[in-house]
């Protein structure tokens, strides 16, 4: 069985963080584990507050996890401070884990920051580098490009930007634009859109964790990043699709829904 980790923070209401990526993972047949960066009280309806687990003992969580086990994959979830940031950085590069994918997590679904402003500038530096994949939503973009995003070819051109701050591949996702969702691969050559018919639906929350949660376990697969990311994009849409109307504000997305109607593929 493959083995995926997730670092990130904890959702005590189930849909993000932590908690949505190792359903996610499940989903798809993978082996999950966790590296929890901070605690954060959240609900569907608003972040209370957050609390950061030291960089030493984020630093032990990797360490108790890879000098143990084989990780095929890992997804990196919020960060929300610069020594965080700094430790999980240190750590990847001291393990080189293959398939990492950056989820550069800003805000939670109903607006509330995940990460010190202050923090961009070492994610930037010390984080996205590392990543074989780059997942930022369209505010998300803006923030580490300065560009602001109105259409296809403002996706393209912060794609292009984060993609020469180091990484190996970005994906703009454009589920805050109008129209359908559609979403920019960048490989540092060419540029592949991924479109699906956008879902009126407001249970959204945890959609960018499960996305690049899936991606990952798709890569830990064996697949290529366009086949990761088209096989992701299926699997995340139908999770809004049959989303949960589970509390008062944005319920979750439905990580199961295709096991539950036809078993692990």
């Amino acid at each position: 069985m493959k083995k995926v980790l997730s670092i990130a923070g904890s959702d005590c209401s189930g849909g993000a963080g932590i908690q949505a990526d190792l359903k996610t993972f499940s989903a798809h047949g993978v082996f999950g584990m966790s590296v929890i960066v901070s605690v954060v009280a959240e609900n569907t309806s608003r972040v209370i507050d957050i609390q950061d687990v030291s960089p030493d003992m984020i630093e032990k969580q990797i360490d108790a996890v890879f000098e143990d086990i084989d990780v095929d994959a890992v997804k990196v979830g919020m960060l929300s401070q610069p020594e965080c940031m700094t430790s999980v950085a240190g750590r990847m590069e001291q393990y080189a884990p293959s398939n990492i994918v950056i989820d550069p997590v800003m805000y939670a679904k109903n607006g509330c920051p995940l990460m010190n402003p202050d923090a961009i500038d070492t994610l930037i530096k010390t984080v996205i580098p590392l990543a074989d994949l780059v997942t930022p939503n369209i505010p998300e973009a803006e923030k580490i490009t300065g560009i602001e995003i109105n259409n296809i070819e403002d996706m393209k051109r912060s794609a292009k930007a984060i993609y020469k701050m180091g990484c190996k591949n970005v994906l703009v996702k454009g589920g805050h634009a109008t129209g359908n969702a559609l979403d920019i691969l960048f490989d540092g050559d060419q540029y592949y859109s991924f479109d699906a018919q956008r879902i009126n639906t407001k249970n959204t929350h945890g959609t960018g964790c499960t996305y690049s949660s899936a991606i990952a376990s798709n890569l830990a697969l064996g697949c290529d990043v366009q086949e990761a990311v088209h096989r992701a994009k299926e699997y995340i849409t139908t999770a809004i699709q049959h989303s949960l109307s589970i509390g008062k504000g944005n319920g979750p997305t439905h990580h199961f829904y295709e096991l539950y109607q036809s078993g692990l593929k």
